[in-house]
């Protein structure tokens, strides 16, 4: 709005004391200060509002004028409530510098003016983005993208001065404006929508973390490679997008909620965009593993791959690495609910997953090949050239190759919020292998390490190749009854000592076992004298009947405290 603008309106009793000729100025804001010096307070094109109390002696107006003037201020308007007429040496401090200077009528409160200014500048900035919106979108939808969503949050951020994030399911960056949000408060941002949408409740929804209130919009995929309306919210969930804004939208007139609702439909075009663009390598995934499935020979599997590497890894010099991983999603299916293919949303799910949750874009998966067949997606990983892993102390995604702990790390706590009690992900990594012929191995592998992943307790369980060569393969496909069985005939009796003595027999146990039978380590770990650790020892072989220095009974200790 203009200043012109204030001036006509007489219900705000201002009264132009200078600077007649600058009225055609904007207003982008409004403030009220007493402070001598409110620099670090201003951005430009505010009114500033001041009752005076910083006026203390003539000389105190040439700095405010200039203050004001140099951070690009629209004009002041001064109270006439505290010293009745503006002094003149402010009328002429404020000439100088050639900022307009306006009084403010003793009968006109400040808050009066603020709503005024505040109700302008947002219906006008809304109007104005709303029409820039509306035109982006038929850019879009019409043509390549005019920016991506970056263009669209700094627009949010210049014209309505809300900060905003895009986010994917597992809490990662698609794109933001300003600063970066802070991992942790992104995983919880997404955990909440997530939450939110599996229970039902309509957006925005809204979180407050450190005291600040952000407001969570979905992004759906309502693009061109949209297909019909989903039947189940569990079909979508774990791959659309958010929007995140730092502001509560509690309150907002429909309009401005209309106006955000607009923005995520404009996002969602180039979401349909990057997932059109996953085409190409999904297939690339698909034909690699329908080779390898059916018993292809190697020399065909290896042409294929060779087509496939250029494609993930532009510029690779070498042939790289491949490593497997493979995921399955599963609901509980209760009440008569109609069954929710499980291949397509692991397949989005996993392609969001394998991508490093630091890595910020909407392009960064595209060395990502991730095909699904049946109820379980499988991804082809490439790796680039050099040794394969020795060791798996490595880190999560690195040119050694991804580690399913670290993996499902950043990710866990707000997919578990998506699966709430009725889903749970599953997901097992192969080792690196260096050619097609070992491709086939790594299937098998990755696809043995779900099991084992899924044989575990939680919501979101993982596990890797190096597990399968541990005696930890054997024990999830224990029985249940037989596990219950013999845990409680070992170590039942144990408990009960303890809870009667408090013997800490259970504890003196792991420790012993843990040190390899060492009596001077165990005591010195556990802060004993030998003579009492061999006093506990005794007792434990007392109460179950077995010889702790034989290899039989220290194995089957062993094995019983992992199963229990």
């Amino acid at each position: 709005m203009r200043l012109r603008a204030l001036l006509e309106n007489d219900a705000l009793g201002l009264r132009l004391l200078g600077g007649e000729d600058e009225l055609d100025r904007s207003v982008r804001g409004v403030m009220t200060t007493d402070l001598k010096d409110p620099s670090r307070y201003l951005s430009g094109g505010e009114l500033v509002l001041t009752g005076l109390a910083w006026l203390r002696e003539p000389a105190d107006a040439e700095p405010f004028a200039r203050i004001l003037s140099q951070a690009g201020v629209a004009a002041l308007a001064a109270g006439e409530a505290e010293l009745g007429d503006i002094p003149d040496d402010l009328v002429e401090a404020c000439s100088r510098h050639r900022l307009p200077l306006f009084a403010v009528n003793e009968s006109v409160a400040f808050a009066t003016i603020t709503e005024h200014v505040v109700r302008q500048v947002s219906g006008e900035r809304a109007g104005d983005l709303a029409a820039v919106v509306d035109r982006h979108r038929r850019l879009m939808t019409s043509g390549p993208a005019g920016g991506g969503p970056e263009a669209v949050l700094d627009l949010l951020g210049s014209d309505l001065d809300l900060r905003a994030w895009v986010l994917s399911p597992t809490g990662r960056q698609i794109a933001g404006a300003g600063e970066p949000l802070e991992p942790a408060l992104a995983a919880a941002l997404a955990g909440e929508h997530l939450a939110a949408t599996r229970t039902g409740r309509r957006g925005p929804h809204r979180l407050t973390a450190h005291g600040t209130v952000y407001s969570l919009f979905p992004i759906r995929n309502t693009g061109r490679a949209a297909g019909p309306a989903s039947r189940d919210v569990r079909e979508t969930v774990l791959s659309d997008w958010l929007l995140a804004v730092e502001a509560d939208a509690g309150d907002w007139p429909a309009a401005r909620l209309d106006l955000l609702q607009g923005v995520t439909q404009l996002i969602s075009v180039e979401r349909d965009r990057r997932d059109a663009a996953r085409t190409v390598r999904r297939r690339l995934a698909q034909e690699v593993l329908e080779l390898v499935q059916t018993g292809a020979a190697p020399a065909e599997i290896a042409a294929r791959l060779r087509v496939a590497a250029p494609v993930l890894l532009p510029g690779l010099g070498a042939a790289p690495h491949w490593q497997v991983v493979v995921a399955r999603v599963e609901w509980d299916q209760e009440g008569g609910q109609a069954p929710v293919e499980p291949g397509p949303v692991t397949q989005a799910l996993l392609e969001e997953i394998l991508v490093d949750p630091a890595t910020v874009g909407a392009e960064s998966a595209d060395r990502i090949a991730v095909a699904h067949t049946g109820d379980e997606a499988i991804a082809l990983v490439p790796l680039a050239a050099g040794p394969l892993p020795e060791s798996e102390d490595d880190g999560p995604a690195t040119a050694l190759g991804l580690h399913a702990d670290a993996l499902l790390a950043a990710v866990r706590t707000p997919l578990s919020s998506g699966l709430a009690d009725d889903g749970r992900l599953t997901l097992g990594v192969s080792a690196a292998v260096h050619s097609a012929e070992g491709l086939r191995g790594a299937l098998e592998e990755a696809r043995h390490a779900r099991r084992v992943a899924a044989a575990r307790p939680g919501r979101v369980c993982a596990a890797g190749h190096h597990e399968l060569a541990s005696h930890v393969l054997l024990l999830p496909f224990v029985p249940d009854d037989v596990r219950r069985a013999f845990t409680a005939r070992l170590l039942d009796p144990l408990r009960d000592y303890d809870r009667r003595h408090r013997a800490e027999l259970i504890p003196t146990l792991e420790a012993f076992l843990d040190c390899d039978g060492s009596w001077t380590r165990c005591a010195t770990r556990l802060h004993l004298h030998v003579n009492t650790l061999r006093y506990r020892v005794g007792r434990i072989e007392q109460l179950t009947g077995r010889d702790l220095s034989r290899l039989e009974d220290k194995l089957d200790f062993f094995l019983a405290l992992r199963m229990s």
